[in-house]
């Protein structure tokens, strides 16, 4: 979903000017076939009433396709052959802008970006972040937001690297567009953290990410967000992460999660390769403690023998 370089950087040069700013609060928008979608933009504008809101779609291998732009009126579009296809749209109570797409196809899936203009010597545009437009050919009922299980930190891992890996396992959500990033909690500062794969199981998807963190900073609670666009009420989730203090004193994953009993628990540690992953962990830190109690045994084994010769 990322932006093209060229689009970046005008993105980024307009947004340093302080004066325009476009958001895509959503990062994916799913629809059913034959169906309508709407993708809505933020504009952040000193003159919303007069600005030129455009709109593009990217396919992957493809250039950027311009559908068209709105400055006042409602602009549809013809596309494919189809009548009012895609209409542009602004509101400006709201300085929102909304792209709506009829009579959904699998053809329709992309990225669509939105973008403002901006004259400041020459003509810029800045883009917002993309929304990703997944079709499908029947509604998914249920509950489709992530399902969060977290992992803490071994004593063992601890006690050896003096370092500690808090693990986040997202299961049972669809579609697959995920975003997920990690947090001191009350800090706004984005922590460095891995991802794993997105999996396919089943109907649905699973992912896990893991932050690791050194042992001065062990003290510090930790929060994992997780965009989706089936999370409730569209509010991003913020899984708590207890320190390890708090979690010697008898805080667990039951009490972070009221939902997630024993038994689940004990079934998602034994069936899920993310699971898998944490125990990869915890044994690659038994065999550093093996090789270097070799080493040293070795090497004692050696100067003994040079003082007996």
């Amino acid at each position: 979903m990322a932006l093209p370089e060229a689009i970046l950087f005008s993105s980024l040069w307009a947004f340093g000017l302080g004066q325009l700013k476009s958001e895509q609060p959503e990062i994916s928008v799913t629809g059913v076939r034959d169906k309508s979608v709407v993708i809505s933009c933020k504009v952040s504008s000193q003159d919303f009433n007069n600005e030129y809101i455009h709109w593009y779609r990217h396919k992957p291998n493809q250039g950027m396709e311009h559908l068209g732009y709105v400055v006042t009126a409602a602009a549809p579009k013809n596309l494919g052959g189809k009548k009012n296809k895609i209409e542009a749209r602004k509101d400006v109570r709201t300085s929102t802008s909304t792209l709506n797409i009829r009579f959904l196809e699998k053809e329709d899936e992309a990225t669509y970006y939105c973008a403002c203009g901006l004259t400041h010597g020459k003509s810029v545009k800045v883009f917002g972040s993309g929304t990703q437009l997944i079709v499908t050919d029947r509604s998914l009922d249920g509950d489709m937001s992530p399902k969060p299980t977290i992992f803490l930190p071994s004593i063992d891992e601890i006690n050896l690297h003096e370092a500690g890996t808090h693990l986040c396992l997202l299961e049972k959500f669809f579609p697959d567009v995920i975003k997920v990033y990690w947090k001191e909690k009350n800090g706004n500062r984005v922590l460095e953290s891995q991802q794993g794969n997105i999996i396919k199981t089943n109907d649905t998807y699973m992912k896990f990410s893991w932050l690791t963190v050194t042992k001065k900073s062990m003290d510090n609670e930790l929060v994992c967000i997780v965009k989706h666009e089936n999370n409730k009420r569209g509010i991003d989730q913020e899984i708590l992460f207890p320190s390890i203090e708090n979690n010697k004193r008898g805080i667990d994953q039951e009490i972070l999660f009221p939902s997630i009993n024993k038994d689940s628990l004990q079934l998602q540690l034994t069936n899920t390769c993310a699971c898998y992953t944490y125990l990869l962990l915890l044994l690659k830190s038994l065999v550093y403690f093996v090789i270097i109690s070799f080493c040293v045994c070795r090497r004692t084994a050696v100067c003994g023998h040079g003082k007996s010769s």
